[in-house]
């Protein structure tokens, strides 16, 4: 059932968050593409999505997790809704349509490109508030505040979750999104939100302009990572913090790793973490993710 009755309107101990459930087609190359012949590669099928991704590592950290989305009415779609079910993600969602994949191309250094098929993905409409109840955090990657239903959706829960007292963070997501609204008008559609929490990788920060621009945005907490190198904590009327990452050899993967980050910092925020020490647990969540594949 893609609802449940309207419970007490308090603030609770889950991290909801709302977007993308996906099938991903990771595909691990060894060397440069021939162009027009073959070319030798390790193709992988697995459950995928910025939400989803983020929801399965806050359930891996012992902690409650919801998904808010919209799958296909299909085979696939059934698959992914039960996968993320199996690593105990509440997952709320509607079925209809068709389900979206997203072609990940890996390098030998782990370093991937995406391809983009969301499908059915945008086409959340109808929010309920029920969706809400026990959150402590609703998680909003940014790729759920543009295109289709879904990002009106999205809207109206943020402003539901500011009603409640919960927590909104919101994840830059993609600096191609960001070069192709524009950086003044992305940028104030990210402020107008109003979020508590704000992430971005140095790529996203600089389109942009850069990680006091980010800060600037009147987040409360603002996160700035940098790869391999320290993350910057930007809290509101602090100054700029360095905190180191995890050190890591033979990368060979980074997906889902920001989204395993959000998972780390929010579950420790929500502990009562002090920002420096959430944004620690942070880094130790997107090594695991790492690590894993």
């Amino acid at each position: 059932a893609p609802t449940r009755g309207v419970g007490e309107m308090t603030v609770g101990n889950v991290i909801g968050t709302i977007g993308d459930l996906v099938e991903d087609i990771a595909v691990r190359l060894g060397g440069p593409v021939n162009v027009a012949t073959d070319t030798p590669a390790r193709i992988e099928r697995r459950r995928g999505g910025s939400a989803a991704n983020m929801a399965v590592s806050v359930a891996r950290h012992g902690k409650s997790a919801r998904f808010i989305g919209q799958v296909g009415d299909d085979a696939v779609g059934v698959a992914m809704v039960d996968a993320l079910a199996a690593e105990g993600v509440d997952v709320v969602v509607r079925r209809a349509g068709r389900t979206g994949t997203i072609i990940v191309l890996l390098d030998a250094a782990g370093e991937r490109t995406m391809l983009t098929d969301r499908g059915a993905c945008a086409d959340l409409a109808d929010p309920d508030p029920a969706w809400l109840d026990g959150l402590g955090v609703l998680h909003v990657p940014a790729y759920s505040l543009v295109g289709g239903a879904l990002a009106s959706t999205t809207a109206t829960l943020i402003g539901w979750a500011h009603e409640r007292g919960v927590r909104v963070s919101i994840d830059l997501s993609s600096a191609a999104l960001i070069n192709d609204i524009g950086a003044a008008p992305f940028g104030r559609l990210i402020a107008g939100l109003r979020p508590d929490v704000v992430l971005a990788n140095e790529l996203e920060a600089d389109c942009l302009g850069g990680p006091s621009v980010v800060a600037a945005l009147g987040a409360a907490v603002t996160v700035v990572k940098q790869g391999a190198a320290p993350a910057l904590l930007y809290v509101a009327g602090a100054d700029p913090v360095e905190v180191p990452a995890t050190p890591l050899r033979d990368v060979r993967d980074t997906t889902g790793a920001g989204d395993a980050f959000a998972a780390g910092l929010l579950s420790g925020l929500l502990e009562g973490l002090a920002p420096v020490a959430a944004v620690e647990a942070g880094h130790r969540s997107a090594a695991a993710a790492i690590t894993a594949h």
